[in-house]
């Protein structure tokens, strides 16, 4: 017997999830207080850039680290590969994005920070996201225990180091929206991937990372999902700050 398939995870848990979220943004439009973040239909344009961006950016970096070891798939578990990753996991990094958009249209936009010459705060968070990748590159390159972890941290460093770059006042001014926004999404998944790997639906290696558990949840999986969640809702609320001011 097989046993619970990456399928089957897909739909216990980012299927039944859309299919509550959705009914649900058209619930709490109307009470939303202030600008929601969904307002207008440039906001679902945005979800969809961001979605392909996410998949040129994870493929290779994903494919690299199965290739190396650092996780693998119980036998049975998945339906096909396209390359060295399941079909499964393109569709994880292709329903995350709106899994985690759905969830961020039931909050509200701050009010932007357009201050002129805001250069500081935006060279003060480049250069955190620049001593991110140092210690990302530096744990990945100590192999071992280390070595996942250091390639989440160095994979993540250029994404964030372009989003603070670009807009740290204004994610600083939605602080509260970009939190509450992370946060439901990034708690849901590492519940569900703990579920995953509890039955065996994949396995990480001991060889590549730290055996640091936090409710017996691998550091890295609850890092790897803090980071790609940060990517989407910075994303989308740097894109709303976008269309607001020039469009």
């Amino acid at each position: 017997m097989t046993g619970f398939t990456y399928l089957q995870f897909h739909v216990a848990f980012l299927l039944f999830a859309l299919l509550a979220l959705v009914p649900m943004v058209v619930v709490s439009r109307p009470r939303v207080a202030g600008r929601p973040v969904w307002e207008g239909n440039a906001y679902w344009g945005g979800v969809a850039v961001v979605t392909v961006v996410a998949l040129a950016y994870t493929i290779p970096w994903d494919n690299y680290l199965i290739a190396r070891g650092v996780w693998s798939y119980g036998e049975g578990r998945v339906a096909a590969r396209v390359a060295l990753a399941p079909v499964e996991e393109y569709l994880f990094i292709l329903v995350q994005p709106w899994l985690t958009a759905l969830w961020l249209s039931h909050l509200a936009l701050p009010d932007w920070d357009d201050r002129p010459l805001r250069v500081r705060p935006r060279v003060v968070a480049g250069l955190l996201a620049a001593g991110v990748g140092v210690a990302g590159v530096a744990l990945f390159l100590a192999g071992g225990p280390t070595l996942y972890l250091g390639a989440i941290l160095a994979w993540a460093a250029p994404v964030l180091a372009l989003q603070w770059g670009v807009g740290a006042p204004q994610l600083w001014a939605g602080r509260r929206t970009l939190a509450v926004g992370v946060g439901l999404p990034t708690l849901y998944l590492c519940v569900a991937d703990r579920i995953a790997l509890a039955l065996g639906v994949w396995t990480l290696s001991p060889r590549y990372t730290t055996g640091i558990e936090v409710a017996g949840l691998p550091v890295e999986e609850g890092l790897f999902f803090l980071v790609t969640n940060l990517f989407v809702v910075q994303g989308l609320l740097l894109f709303r700050w976008v269309t607001d001011r020039w469009w």
